[in-house]
């Protein structure tokens, strides 16, 4: 806190293949036990981990081939990759080049064993998969070991009512199984307590637009231990800060 300026942990040598470059990473987590980022490349189509310490100068691949956007991490170190190609999200121990399928891998579809372009994913301590479902405009939850998903928010078409997401993005579930959406056709971040029927607009809802209080494409979101919410505004290129109640 208090830097002007940031610090290059991974990449920074330009677009590529090399284990020096990154090409359009679209999401990163740390994983503790190792002190190392975790790294989603969605054009290398490709897992990579980059260590932490100062000397590092290039990552390692830890899977390759594979359609990623989103990653998570569960408390068992299993690391969750969402594959928006093969319609899927699977489960890897580290080192494991084929993993296990958790949710969707029954082709791209509307039904309740198939996702269509999962994009983020939200892993709880019960190893529930929670995956945006971008394309069927729902967000759906996986029960582990569960042969089919259970839609929990949206589901119900395209639109901008609170029943409805329109390409849902990042998501976050808290303890009390509140469920957080960047709802990024809507422009809007939207928030659903565990078992509602429709949810309620916390941030924006305004419309397309630079403003303070709008957005322009909501893709990530994330929370500080402080409660306050980070919001990815992806064609505003900026991420903003909000305070939530």
């Amino acid at each position: 806190m208090g830097d002007t300026n940031g610090q290059i942990v991974a990449g920074g040598n330009g677009q590529g293949n090399r284990l020096d470059q990154l090409n359009e990473p679209t999401d990163v987590l740390i994983d503790k036990e190792t002190d190392s980022l975790v790294i989603c490349e969605w054009t290398n189509r490709r897992v990579v981990r980059w260590s932490r310490r100062r000397d590092t100068i290039q990552g390692e691949i830890l899977i390759d081939n594979i359609a990623c956007l989103g990653l998570a991490m569960d408390d068992q170190r299993y690391l969750y990759i969402s594959d928006y190609i093969k319609h899927e999200v699977r489960r890897y121990q580290i080192g494991d080049k084929n993993g296990t399928l958790v949710a969707g891998g029954n082709g791209k579809g509307a039904g309740l064993n198939q996702l269509n372009y999962p994009t983020y994913i939200f892993v709880d301590q019960q190893q529930t998969v929670y995956v945006s479902d971008r394309d069927n405009h729902r967000v759906m939850k996986w029960n582990k070991g569960a042969n089919e998903g259970i839609v929990i928010v949206g589901g119900q078409g395209y639109g901008n009512a609170l029943t409805q997401l329109s390409n849902p993005y990042g998501l976050f579930v808290d303890t009390l199984g509140t469920i957080y959406v960047a709802d990024s056709g809507n422009n809007r971040v939207m928030r659903w307590p565990k078992g509602a029927k429709q949810g309620t607009v916390i941030v924006s809802g305004n419309g397309e637009g630079e403003g303070a209080n709008q957005f322009h494409n909501t893709i990530g979101l994330s929370f500080d231990q402080h409660g306050n919410l980070y919001v990815v505004d992806c064609n505003n290129h900026r991420v903003q800060r909000f305070s939530i109640e």
